[in-house]
C-alpha cells in the first residue's frame, strides 16, 4: 500500500449542483453544505502491528470484519509445514505475503487458471510410482494442485523462509534496478520432485526435463520498481508486479502479491 495522497473535493460537484439544478437538494431530499472546506488525507501506511499479526488477523477475519481472509491460504500453508511464526515477528526484515489469488486463482468460469497451485502442478505418476512423461514437452504430466498437502512439508516450508528477506526494503528504498534481497531461504536449497517447482531450473528461468533446484540457489530474491505512467509496482524477481504494497509493520514492511511468485529470479 503506498502512502497516496488523497484529495476530497467536492467544491466543483456543488458549484455545478447549486448552479444549474437548484432543485436537485429539494427532490432528492439532501441537506448538502452551501461551503465545503476539503481537507487532503495521506492514507497511513503503519499497520500498528507486527507482519505476524497482520498475517493472522487477515487470515482468519476479526468479529469487526469476519470477511477479511485474503491470507487465508497462505496461512493454512504455514500451518501445513509447521511453519515458525515467530519468523514474522522478527525485526528489520521485508516479508513478502500472498493474496489468496497467488495460491489458487480462477477466471470467471471458475476455474483455476493461476497460483502458485496451477503454475507449480502435481507430478501425475504411473502405478510404479514414476512421473509419466508427455514426450512432446519432455515433462512429466501434471494436474493441478487442489491443496497444500498435494506438496511436500519440505518444499513448502522453504518456499515461505524464501519469501522473508533480511533487511528492509520499502519503495522509497528501491528504483528501477534490481536489488538482490537475502532471504531466509540458506543458499544451495533445492526443491523436492512432487511437483513442477522440481524442474524449475534458475539458471535457465524455464522448466527442466532433467529436473532442476526450483530455488535460487544463493538464496535471494529481487526487487526493483517499475517505470511505468500509472502505479510504479514493485516487481518480484523480475516476474510479477505486486497487489499492494508498503505495509509498515512494527518489524519490517509487507509487500503482498496476487499472482504466482516464482522463486528465483
Amino acid at each position: 500500500m503506498k502512502a497516496l495522497k488523497i484529495t476530497i473535493n467536492c467544491f466543483l460537484l456543488l458549484a455545478v449542483t447549486t448552479t444549474f439544478l437548484p432543485g436537485c437538494k429539494k427532490m432528492l431530499g439532501l441537506n448538502l453544505q452551501e461551503n465545503y472546506d476539503y481537507k487532503k488525507k495521506t492514507l497511513d501506511p503503519n499497520i500498528n502491528m507486527t507482519a505476524k499479526d497482520f498475517l493472522l488477523k487477515r487470515a482468519d477475519g476479526t468479529p469487526d470484519a469476519p470477511t477479511d481472509t485474503v491470507f487465508r491460504w497462505m496461512k493454512k500453508g504455514l500451518d501445513y509445514c509447521g511453519f515458525d511464526l515467530s519468523e514474522y515477528e522478527r525485526p528489520g526484515r521485508t516479508f513478502i505475503f500472498l493474496h489468496n489469488d497467488a495460491v489458487r486463482g480462477f477466471n470467471s468460469s471458475g476455474v483455476m487458471d493461476k497460483g502458485l497451485f496451477f503454475v507449480f502442478q502435481i507430478i501425475v505418476p504411473d502405478a510404479n510410482g514414476n512421473p509419466v512423461m508427455n514426450p512432446t514437452t519432455g515433462l512429466p504430466q501434471t494436474r493441478p494442485a487442489t491443496r497444500w498437502e498435494d506438496y511436500s512439508k519440505e518444499t513448502v516450508r522453504n518456499f515461505f523462509k524464501y519469501l522473508i528477506g533480511q533487511q528492509v526494503y520499502n519503495y522509497y528504498d528501491l528504483n528501477a534496478e534490481n536489488k538482490a534481497v537475502q532471504s531466509a531461504l540458506p543458499a544451495g536449497t533445492a526443491a523436492t520432485k512432487e511437483s513442477l517447482l522440481g524442474y524449475w531450473d534458475p539458471s535457465v528461468s524455464a522448466f527442466n526435463p532433467n529436473g532442476g533446484k526450483g530455488f535460487d540457489q544463493d538464496g535471494k530474491f529481487y526487487l526493483r520498481i517499475q517505470n511505468n505512467a500509472d502505479i510504479a509496482p514493485i516487481v518480484f524477481n523480475d516476474r510479477t508486479n505486486d497487489r499492494s504494497m508498503g505495509y509498515i509493520a512494527t518489524n519490517g514492511v509487507v509487500h503482498v502479491y496476487g499472482a504466482a511468485l516464482y522463486p528465483s529470479k
